[in-house]
């Protein structure tokens, strides 16, 4: 049986979640107030887990968690935050600041247990709170860039980088072009310990194969044709922030074995010189390549491969994120309607066609699709027509989905969508319930959930 604080000034929300965890055979008190909150945590036996929700009269929730793990003796505390609406800030600061999960109302009697068994019979929450909380405060929630989205799979990797941000790990971050691989070492750089030091990234296809070395460990003057003067390379700019190698799938092998080098050894040498010039940096490499196949075919050493992916992260394409479509491109339309000197919209067929279109291109591509129907739109309202462009011949790469869904309503729209993927990742998985959640890039509990929602035996 286990001691649950939960903090909700919602009366109908707060009864609701005590009735269940008493079902469950656990002890609940309750508290109203985050204030209140404290001094039960300060009074009472230890707790062996407390459910805060976001939204409180008085200290929100984000300032009771900084709270709780500035106390000693509560630091290793599993906290679950609650909230009515996910978003990228809330999650990614509950994450950095320590919270064992983070999770959306109405929340499952069978989402409540499972995690409630982590809690009770793992020792993860103790394990990822051994080190003090990172230097995340409420005021840079709402700084730029923000990795936006309210889906299951992308708040999967919100948590992520929440988690990831109070160590120095080196992450690897994968997913397709146009995914938001850049956006999301930025996020990680901007909530970590390192976001007052040096932002440093570097495009490893973008750069020719011969200078690559120049560019990351810099030279001196005369080390080769072209060298007027010395040069600080990009590991050093970095020195004390965070160094992000993107398309680091594209590296050259020569340069792989040079970099291996200065992960283990933490210095650099400029090219024409034996000095070697340490360097503290947080490495995050990103790639959209399968670095896996390319260690099988030797394109890429197995050993960096390894180095690099102490934390790996995986961005989902935009057609496994349906929910965050309109999200984004209603976000992306207030930004390019500034230009226009009025607020903009999207009409319902429009929002029918962007939640259908494939987008090959991921977020760049629907930003970009916005940004050009903003500047196209004959008025205010942006309509199928104005949209037109996206769509394509039968079979081409980003082609729609069947017609009959833009007849459709939105939600069942999306329904029908979801259910589709649902089946084909069940079916490839040959009913493994475990492997189409993998495959859905979603957890388990969301796919049960997702189940039972839609009705699929």
């Amino acid at each position: 049986m286990a001691h649950i604080l939960v903090v909700d000034d919602d009366e109908g929300f707060r009864e609701g979640l005590v009735e269940t965890l008493v079902d469950l055979g656990h002890r609940v008190d309750e508290a109203t107030s985050g204030e209140q909150a404290l001094d039960m945590l300060q009074q009472a036996s230890a707790f062996t887990c407390v459910f805060l929700d976001f939204r409180l009269p008085g200290m929100d929730g984000l300032a009771v968690l900084e709270a709780i793990r500035a106390k000693p003796q509560w630091q290793l505390l599993p906290v679950v935050m609650l909230t009515g609406f996910a978003t990228s800030d809330n999650t990614i600061g509950a994450m950095t600041l320590g919270a064992f999960d983070h999770l959306t109302k109405p929340v499952g009697r069978l989402a409540i247990q499972s995690l409630l068994e982590r809690i009770v019979s793992s020792e993860a929450s103790s394990e990822a709170l051994d080190e003090p909380a990172s230097s995340f405060s409420p005021e840079t929630a709402g700084k730029k860039p923000r990795l936006l989205g309210v889906s299951d799979t992308l708040r999967e990797v919100q948590k992520q980088i929440g988690r990831a941000a109070s160590s120095d790990a080196t992450v690897l971050i994968t997913g397709e072009t146009g995914t938001g691989k850049e956006v999301a070492a930025r996020v990680l750089h901007d909530v970590s310990k390192r976001r007052g030091q040096p932002f440093v990234a570097v495009n490893c296809a973008a750069v020719p194969a011969d200078l690559l070395e120049s560019e990351l460990f810099g030279h001196v003057k005369g080390a080769f044709t072209g060298a007027a003067n010395d040069r600080v390379g990009c590991i050093a700019a970095a020195d004390g922030g965070t160094l992000l190698l993107d398309e680091i799938g594209d590296m050259p092998s020569s340069m792989q074995a040079k970099l291996l080098r200065v992960i283990q050894e933490r210095y650099v040498t400029p090219i024409g010189t034996n000095r070697q010039v340490p360097v503290n940096i947080r490495l995050v490499a990103a790639t959209h390549r399968d670095l896996k196949a390319m260690v099988e075919s030797g394109e890429f050493r197995e050993d960096l491969l390894y180095r690099l992916s102490v934390i790996p992260i995986r961005l989902p394409p935009l057609r496994e994120r349906l929910a965050d479509i309109l999200p984004l491109a209603e976000h992306f339309l207030a930004d390019a309607a500034l230009a226009r000197g009025y607020p903009m919209r999207l009409s319902g067929p429009a929002q029918r066609l962007l939640v259908t279109y494939r987008w090959p291109g991921n977020v760049r591509e629907l930003k970009n699709a916005i940004e050009r129907t903003c500047a196209l739109a004959p008025g205010p309202a942006i309509t199928a027509d104005d949209l037109a462009f996206l769509i394509q011949k039968p079979g081409e790469a980003g082609s729609l989905l069947p017609p009959e869904l833009l007849e459709m309503a939105l939600p069942a729209a999306v329904e029908t969508v979801e259910r589709a993927l649902i089946r084909n990742a069940l079916a490839l998985a040959g009913n493994n319930r475990a492997d189409a959640a993998r495959r859905l890039g979603i957890s388990r509990q969301t796919l049960y959930a997702k189940l039972a929602s839609l009705g699929i035996e």
